[in-house]
């Protein structure tokens, strides 16, 4: 597996006897980093030595063999800048406020949103702390009419909603200029107004159906959320909202993606909001079994892969991105923020609760994933992408835990190079809303080079292999680094013919770049997991954007 932080390093090609070839006549590249096709690879200044060998010169590093065959094929990256989906705004309602810089700055510092329920009395409850999200504010977003009325499952999703289109350079002005028949909304819940929902019921029995306030249905119901961010910003394309749990955001990005990539959409803003904790949903979590009942050390009760873990805990919020094809992201001029390369959703098809033992559904998940972004799970003999990266589902149960490092191990045969960490140690699981937060995680660690810590990393357990980037940050690049090129051409009859028709036009393709640029570009991959009840899968894939 690629490293995410490349180094520096030389390039060469080597001419008639001068390599080794193996017997099939193919060329081999050396990279050190990731696999990238020679058409989207920048080289350095060449010099002429005088063994005929062209080179750059760099330090040394460490190289990576492979082959260069024609009839070995790798996923197809999409290059149609009508179907290539890129990110061009994020907006978040979380327990660290509502800011995307602080809320990544908070994780990196690895600071602990848990704490103990305040906004109703949670004292006869076995579990009594959650990620709470407090000083909310939606001044200057939801009028105070509404705002007095609407479930807060709702008031996040339309504040994260539109500061993800602010962020975006999508305020109503720009609005008003724009098709809004071509911007959808799809921004799903896994619990709907849950509050609103109960306090009918309650209306209902103790003082009779006409007691139930009129909004009871329509701010109860899950389409909601989308629905009101619509009405609010006059966005006509699709609209609707999914429900799959804690894996409804990563379902919303997946299809939201696609409505772009079949032309229905030139805009999406996609992703998930909830806000359950209340006495209903912390009831509700308690009778599953599901939570962690640490109740004398809340910030130490969500510790995924730790073999103290004993449940997930409750967090909420809402994480919003802009998702846009790129030909009208580049029309307009927009900053585009990263690229999502693709995604997948299966079904375990298992139990209510439990996952697959044996990951299977997951694992099934992330290569399908990985096949519709393009990218390879390991090196190999093609160019291509490679994931060192994953923000894990990670809810730090017993059984959930160990099934997703199964399942990606059964995809990344060496995991070596890959670090995952696990963004609910610190602010709870956000169940629908647990995607949109961490896809959020995951473009800011693309943008920064910097993975937050997975905390409360104690006593990991002994299977988990993987670098969780235990308790402290780390600096893991996820972006542009420097490789190094050797072409070794084979001197013999029988590779002639691989010669003439495969290397030789990639070599001048590669002496063309050598000739605009002075650098190697190369990326990498990074992909978000989110798993939910009734065994819903879903992977996403996100990358640095590159022209």
């Amino acid at each position: 597996m690629a490293s995410i932080a490349a180094g520096t390093c030389s390039s060469s090609v080597l001419f008639g006897n001068r390599g080794e070839v193996g017997g099939n006549g193919a060329a081999s590249v050396q990279y050190n980093g990731v696999i990238r096709p020679v058409e989207n690879i920048q080289m350095t200044k060449v010099g002429v030595k005088p063994s005929g060998l062209l080179s750059t010169s760099a330090p040394k590093s460490r190289k990576i063999g492979a082959m260069l065959s024609p009839t070995v094929s790798a996923p197809k990256r999409e290059t149609d800048p009508k179907k290539r989906v890129v990110i061009t705004g994020m907006g978040l309602v979380s327990v660290f406020g509502c800011d995307v810089d602080i809320f990544y700055n908070r994780l990196l510092e690895g600071e602990s949103g848990i704490s103990v329920i305040d906004r109703f009395d949670a004292s006869n409850f076995s579990v009594r702390f959650a990620g709470q999200i407090r000083e909310f504010s939606s001044k200057g977003y939801i009028d105070g009419k509404n705002d007095r009325r609407l479930d807060d499952c709702w008031r996040y999703c339309l504040v994260a909603g539109k500061k993800a289109l602010e962020d975006g350079n999508l305020g109503s002005q720009v609005l008003e200029k724009m098709d809004k028949t071509r911007i959808g909304v799809l921004v799903g819940t896994g619990m709907g107004g849950l509050t609103v929902f109960s306090d009918g019921v309650q209306a209902l029995i103790q003082k009779g159906y006409k007691k139930i306030t009129p909004f009871f249905i329509p701010y109860s119901i899950t389409n909601m959320g989308a629905a009101l961010l619509a009405i609010d910003t006059g966005l006509m394309g699709p609209n609707y909202s999914i429900s799959t749990a804690c894996a409804t955001a990563n379902y919303c990005f997946y299809s939201a993606a696609n409505h772009i990539r079949r032309g229905e959409a030139d805009i999406m803003v996609a992703g998930g909001t909830e806000a359950a904790v209340m006495p209903t949903g912390v009831g509700g979590f308690i009778a599953c079994r599901a939570l962690s009942q640490r109740n004398e050390d809340p910030k130490k009760a969500s510790r995924p892969w730790d073999k103290d873990r004993d449940g997930f805990v409750m967090g909420e919020g809402s994480g919003v991105l802009i998702m846009e094809s790129l030909e009208h992201a580049m029309k307009r001029g927009a900053n585009i923020i990263a690229e999502y390369l693709g995604g997948a959703v299966t079904c375990d098809a298992h139990h209510m609760t439990d996952p697959r033992s044996d990951g299977l559904g997951v694992s099934t998940c992330i290569a399908q994933s990985l096949q519709d972004a393009g990218v390879s799970p390991e090196e190999g003999p093609t160019f291509d992408w490679q994931v060192n990266y994953i923000n894990a589902h990670a809810t730090s149960t017993l059984a959930g835990d160990l099934a997703e490092v199964n399942a990606i191990k059964k995809v990344f045969k060496d995991t070596s190079e890959i670090k995952m960490n696990g963004t609910k140690s610190m602010i709870g699981h956000g169940l629908g809303a647990a995607g949109g937060l961490e896809a959020i995680a995951t473009i800011k660690a693309i943008n920064t080079g910097w993975l937050h810590p997975t905390i409360n990393q104690d006593n990991l357990e002994p299977d988990v292999t993987i670098d969780t980037v235990p308790n402290v940050k780390k600096q893991h690049e996820v972006n542009v680094g420097k490789c190094s090129v050797l072409f070794q051409f084979s001197p013999f009859p029988s590779a002639a013919r691989h010669i003439i028709m495969f290397v030789i036009p990639q070599f001048f393709m590669l002496i063309f770049h050598c000739c605009l640029t002075n650098s190697i570009s190369l990326f990498i991959a990074a992909i978000s997991n989110s798993f939910g009840f009734g065994g819903h899968n879903s992977v996403v894939v996100f990358a640095p954007f590159t022209p």
